[in-house]
C-alpha cells in the first residue's frame, strides 16, 4: 500500500524534520541556480562559475551545503571535482515551483 502526505500522522516529526532540513538546504537563490545548472548533467566548479556569477569560495560553500544535505553528489577526476544531482526528487520539486512562479509572473 502506497502512502501519501495525507497518510502521515502529524506526530511523525522525523518526516517533517527531514523535509525542513532539505528545504533549508535549498533556501538560497544561489543554490537553486546551482541545482538548475546541474539538471542537464554534471559540471566541475569552473564550469559552474562560467554560468553562475559568484566567487569561487561562495560557490564552494553552497556546493558543500547541497552535498551535505544529499541533494548533490560529487566525484573526483584528476584535480577537478565534478558535482551532479543525487536526488532527482529535488529537481522535480524545484522545476515545478519555479515553473509555476514563472507562469504567475509572466
Amino acid at each position: 500500500m502506497s502512502s501519501s502526505i495525507d497518510d502521515l500522522e502529524l506526530g511523525d516529526d522525523s518526516v517533517f524534520e527531514s523535509a525542513a532540513e532539505l528545504f533549508r538546504a535549498m533556501a538560497a537563490p544561489m543554490r537553486l541556480k546551482i541545482i538548475s545548472a546541474l539538471c542537464n548533467g554534471e559540471k566541475n566548479v569552473s564550469e559552474l562559475l562560467g554560468t553562475i556569477v559568484t566567487t569561487q569560495p561562495n560557490m564552494s560553500q553552497h556546493l558543500n551545503t547541497l552535498y551535505q544535505a544529499g541533494v548533490l553528489g560529487r566525484r573526483r577526476e584528476g584535480v577537478s571535482i565534478y558535482y551532479f544531482i543525487a536526488n532527482d526528487k529535488v529537481v522535480q520539486m524545484c522545476r515545478s515551483i519555479c515553473t509555476q512562479i514563472a507562469i504567475e509572473q509572466g
